[in-house]
């Protein structure tokens, strides 16, 4: 009785690699190369989630502001956060800073 060899992580990056240059969609290509849908899916997203921690504009940048405040600043706050998508996080002046750590994580969680 023989089983099924496992792939090696190199290979499957390989495989998940030539998918995205294959021109098929995800159901065709799993069948062609014997991949489960489930397998693709998993290692698109490490290396969707690799590629936008690298340099691609995604990253945090330190910021410090100099004279006047900028409107999109709330009086009396100590920061705030305008992601790309439009949705802001102002946060007070003397926050808690475990309260905000808690957020991010459950906002790079989404």
């Amino acid at each position: 009785m023989t089983g099924k060899s496992r792939r090696t992580p190199a290979e499957i990056e390989q495989l998940v690699r030539g998918f995205e240059s294959s021109g098929l969609n995800r159901t065709q290509f799993c069948r062609q190369q014997g991949l489960t849908w489930g397998v693709l899916n998993r290692h698109l997203r490490r290396m969707q989630a690799a590629s936008s921690n690298g340099a691609s504009g995604n990253a945090l940048v330190a910021v410090e502001l100099a004279g006047q405040k900028l409107d999109t600043l709330q009086a009396g706050s100590g920061l705030a956060v305008e992601l790309a998508s439009g949705r802001r996080i102002t946060v007070a002046a003397g926050f808690d800073a475990l309260t905000l750590r808690r957020m991010v994580q459950v906002l790079e969680a989404i």
